[in-house]
C-alpha cells in the first residue's frame, strides 16, 4: 500500500515542484500517508499483541476465580432468605398458637378474622391464614390473586383483593361455606355461600400438625379451592392430648419460582430449588411443572424438566458433600455450578442448584489488570509523545488552511491570515492551490452575484445558460439632480461620492440578503428571492431602502455641516415574476432577471421625481409585505402591459425592523390623512378630495404628494386625465432590463 504512487500523488508532487525556492529549502518532504501508517502500524502492532497477550493470561484465571466466589455468596445468601422467611412464617405461626392457647375462645368469634387479615398482610410469600378447630368450624384470611376467576360460582366484585372464609357448623341449618370479599382497606364489597361438606380436621395440615404436637411444614400438596401447588406450614394449641384447633398458613410453589427469577446471581443464570430426590420445586426459568390427580402432587425430577443444561450439570455433582461448588462445561461454555442443602434445621431436605455461565463474569475483573494497566500506560506514554510530536507537524498547516478555506467559503478575505508552509509535500501542494483558490474566489465574487457564488461554493451546481421563473422582488435605486452635482463638485471628489452611495446602497441590501444585479452608472439594480429563496422578501427589499434613506441622513448631516453638496436618492420597488438565471454566452454570462416587472421596478423609481417622494413601492409589494408596512397612496398610474390601474405607494416606516425604521406617530397619521384623501379622489369627489389633500398640508406644509393632488384638482383634473398623465409617466421609451 504505501509502495504504491497514484495519480494524486504524482499531481501533488508536480504542483510542489512549482512552489517558490523558499518552500523547497525548508527542508526534506515525504508523503503523508504512507509516513503515518507505517508509524501507526509500527507504534500500535507490537503494543495490541502484548496487551492481548497479557489480558488473556490473566483474564481467564480471575474470571473463575471471581465466579466461584460470586456463586458461594450467592447461594449461601439465598438459603438464608429463604429459610430466614420460613423462620418468620413459623414465629408467626406460633404466636397465633400461643394466642389460641392464652385465649381458647378467640378462633371460635369473627374477631379472629381481623388478627388473620393483620398476619395475611405482613408477609410477602404468604397466600393463606387460617385456624380450623376441633368441633369443624373454619376460618380463614386469604388473597385473591386474580379476581376474574369464580369463587363458589360467582366472580368477586370489582376491587377485591382479600377474602374471609367462614365455616360454622353449630349454625342452624346445613353447613355453609361463606366467602366474604374485601378491598385493600378491608372494607366489605360482597359475599356469596353455598352448602359445603368440607372438615377441616380430616386436612393433612391438621391430622399432620396434630400428630407432631408442634409446628411442622407439610409436604407439597395441591390446594384444591385454588388450583394451586404448595405446603402448610401449621401449629396446634390447646391441650395436648386434645388440641383445641391448629392454625396454619399456605405458601404456593410458584411463589418461590418467583422469588428467585427476581433475584439472579447474573444475567444468565438458573436457580432451581430441589428436594432429596432432585424433584423441582420451585424455578427461576418456569421449568417447575407440577402434575396432579385429585389431591396427589407428583413433582418432575430435574432431568425431567427440559433444560438439558441444568440436568446435566446436576448428574455431574461430586459425590458427597452438602454443600459444594464446582466447574461443569457444556458446548464450549464453561459454567459454575453451586449445590447447597438447608440444613437439618429447616425441617425439609431441600436443596438449592445454582447454574451460571462464566462468560457472565468477564466484565469483573480486578487485580489482575494492574499488570496490563502499567504496561498499557507506559506504551499509550510513548505512543500520545510521538502522536503528539509528528500530529504537531500536520495539524497546525491543516489548521492553517481550514481557516482559510473558511474564509474563502463565507466569501471574506484570508489576506490577514499567514501563508502555510510545511515539509509534507501534500500540505504544501494543497496551501498552494488553496492561496490561487482565494485570489481567483475574491475577484468572482466581485463579478458575480454574492449569492449565486456561495450557491456555487456550497453546492455541486455548475455554471450554465438558463433560467427560471420566479416571483422575486426587485429594486432600483438612482442618484437625484447628477448633473447638477457633476457641475458642482471635482471629478475625483465626484467620484468618490458615487462609490460611498453605491457602497451604502450595496451594504444595505446585502444586510437584507439581496443580490446585487448591476450597477447602472449611479443606481443600482437588486433583487430578492434568488438565487437562494427567501420569505418575506419584499418585507426585506423594503428594510433595506428605509435602512439606505437613513444612513443618507446621517450623511447629509455631516456633508451639510462640511458646507458640501447633499445627496438624495430615489428607489422603486416592485414585486413580480420574473425569469431569473443566467444570461450570456458560455465565455462570458451574467446572473439577472429579466422581465416586465424590471421595468415597473425601474418605472416606480422614475415615479418618485413626479411627486416628490423618495421610495415608491407597487401595490404587489404592499399586499406581498402586509401590515408591517406603513405606506401612504401616491396616485393610480396606467402601467405598460396592464389594463387595470395600480395605486402606487410612498414607504413610509417599516415595523419588526430596528426601532429608527419604525414609522412615527407623524407618519403614521400622514399616512392616515393621506388613505382619505385618495379615497375622496379615486371615487371622484373632487371636492373632499381638495379639502382632504388641504388637511395632508397642514400637517406637513411642504409635502409634494399633496402639493400635486391639489395642483391637478385646482386645474380641474379628471380621473381620466390622471390616468393619461400615469400613462405618460410610464410608457417612457422601453428600457433594456
Amino acid at each position: 500500500m504505501t509502495g504504491q504512487t497514484s495519480d494524486d500523488d504524482l499531481t501533488l508532487r508536480k504542483t510542489a515542484d512549482r512552489l517558490d525556492p523558499v518552500q523547497r529549502r525548508s527542508g526534506f518532504s515525504f508523503p503523508l500517508k504512507p509516513a503515518v501508517l507505517l508509524i501507526v502500524m509500527a507504534l500500535t502492532v507490537p503494543v495490541l499483541l502484548a496487551i492481548i497477550e497479557i489480558n488473556y493470561r490473566s483474564t481467564d484465571r480471575v474470571v473463575r476465580d471471581h465466579a466461584t466466589a460470586l456463586v458461594e455468596r450467592f447461594r449461601r445468601a439465598t438459603v438464608e432468605d429463604i429459610v430466614s422467611e420460613f423462620d418468620i412464617l413459623t414465629g408467626q405461626i406460633a404466636v397465633a398458637a400461643e394466642l389460641g392457647r392464652q385465649e381458647p375462645g378467640f378462633f371460635a368469634e369473627d374477631r379472629a378474622l381481623g388478627y388473620l387479615f393483620r398476619v395475611l398482610q405482613h408477609s410477602r410469600t404468604v397466600l393463606n391464614v387460617y385456624v380450623g378447630l376441633s368441633d369443624g368450624s373454619f376460618r380463614q384470611a386469604r388473597r385473591i390473586g386474580d379476581p376474574s376467576q369464580p369463587i363458589l360460582g360467582a366472580v368477586p366484585p370489582p376491587g377485591t383483593e382479600y377474602a374471609y372464609r367462614l365455616l360454622d357448623p353449630g349454625a342452624d341449618g346445613p353447613l355453609r361455606d361463606r366467602y366474604i370479599f374485601l378491598d385493600k382497606a378491608q372494607t366489605v364489597l360482597g359475599e356469596v355461600a353455598e352448602p359445603s361438606q368440607y372438615d377441616p380436621r380430616n386436612r393433612a395440615w391438621y391430622r399432620e400438625a396434630v400428630a407432631a404436637g408442634r409446628t411442622m411444614m407439610t409436604d407439597p400438596e395441591l390446594f384444591w379451592a385454588l388450583g394451586l401447588v404448595g405446603f402448610s406450614v401449621a401449629a396446634p394449641f390447646g391441650p395436648e392430648a386434645a388440641p383445641d384447633g391448629v392454625v396454619a398458613v399456605d405458601v404456593t410453589l410458584d411463589r418461590f419460582s418467583d422469588y428467585l427469577a427476581d433475584h439472579p446471581l447474573s444475567p444468565g443464570s438458573v436457580s432451581y430449588l430441589l428436594d432429596e430426590s432432585g424433584n423441582v420445586l420451585a424455578a427461576s426459568d418456569g421449568a417447575a411443572i407440577y402434575g396432579s390427580s385429585n389431591q396427589a402432587v407428583h413433582l418432575r425430577h430435574v432431568a425431567d424438566v427440559g433444560n438439558r443444561l441444568v440436568a446435566m450439570a446436576y448428574a455431574s455433582r461430586p459425590l458427597g458433600g452438602a454443600e459444594t461448588v464446582y466447574p461443569f462445561a457444556q458446548a464450549g461454555e464453561d459454567y459454575i455450578v453451586g449445590l447447597s442443602d438447608f440444613g437439618e434445621a429447616f425441617g425439609k431436605p431441600w436443596r438449592l442448584l445454582v447454574v451460571t455461565p462464566l462468560s457472565d463474569f468477564t466484565a469483573a475483573l480486578s487485580r489482575h489488570n494492574r499488570q496490563m494497566v502499567v504496561f498499557g500506560l507506559c506504551a499509550v506514554a510513548v505512543q500520545l509523545l510521538v502522536i503528539y510530536l509528528i500530529a504537531s507537524r500536520v495539524a497546525s498547516p491543516l489548521r492553517g488552511l481550514a481557516a482559510k478555506v473558511e474564509r474563502i467559503r463565507s466569501l471574506q478575505p484570508a489576506d490577514d491570515l499567514p501563508v502555510v508552509r510545511s515539509p509534507i509535500r501534500e500540505i504544501a501542494a494543497l496551501s498552494h492551490a488553496i492561496e490561487t483558490l482565494d485570489i481567483a474566489v475574491q475577484a468572482f465574487a466581485r463579478f458575480v452575484p454574492v449569492g449565486l457564488v456561495r450557491q456555487l461554493l456550497t453546492s455541486d451546481q455548475r455554471l450554465e445558460i438558463g433560467g427560471q421563473s420566479k416571483f422575486l422582488t426587485i429594486f432600483f435605486s438612482d442618484m437625484e439632480g447628477f448633473s447638477t452635482l457633476a457641475e458642482r463638485m471635482a471629478s475625483r471628489e465626484l467620484l468618490d461620492r458615487i462609490s460611498t452611495m453605491l457602497e451604502l446602497v450595496s451594504k444595505c441590501v446585502h444586510q437584507e440578503q439581496g443580490t446585487i444585479d448591476k450597477f447602472v452608472g449611479d443606481g443600482v439594480m437588486a433583487f430578492w428571492g434568488a438565487p437562494a429563496p427567501l420569505e418575506d422578501h419584499a418585507w426585506h427589499a423594503c428594510v433595506a431602502a428605509l435602512r439606505v434613506q437613513r444612513v443618507l441622513d446621517q450623511l447629509n448631516q455631516s456633508w451639510r455641516d462640511a458646507d458640501a453638496p447633499q445627496m438624495r436618492l430615489r428607489v422603486g420597488i416592485h414585486s413580480d415574476a420574473v425569469l431569473v438565471g443566467n444570461v450570456g454566452s458560455r465565455e462570458r454570462m451574467s446572473y439577472t432577471v429579466l422581465g416586465d416587472g424590471v421595468n415597473i421596478a425601474a418605472r416606480l423609481e422614475t415615479l418618485n421625481k413626479d411627486y416628490g417622494t423618495l421610495i415608491c413601492i407597487s401595490q404587489d409589494t404592499f399586499r406581498e409585505a402586509g401590515d408591517r408596512l406603513c405606506v401612504r397612496p401616491v396616485d393610480e398610474v396606467s402601467l405598460k402591459g396592464r389594463r387595470a390601474l395600480t395605486t402606487v405607494y410612498e414607504l413610509l416606516g417599516v415595523c419588526g425592523a430596528e426601532p429608527e425604521l419604525a414609522p412615527g406617530a407623524e407618519d403614521i397619521e400622514l399616512a392616515r390623512v393621506t388613505r382619505r384623501a385618495f379615497d375622496a379622489l379615486t371615487a371622484g369627489d373632487r371636492d373632499a378630495a381638495l379639502a382632504r389633500y388641504r388637511e395632508v398640508l397642514a400637517l406637513r406644509p411642504e409635502d409634494p404628494v399633496a402639493r400635486v393632488q391639489i395642483a391637478r384638482l385646482l386645474a380641474g383634473h379628471g380621473q381620466t386625465d390622471r390616468q393619461t398623465d400615469g400613462a405618460n409617466i410610464t410608457e417612457i421609451a422601453d428600457d433594456e432590463y
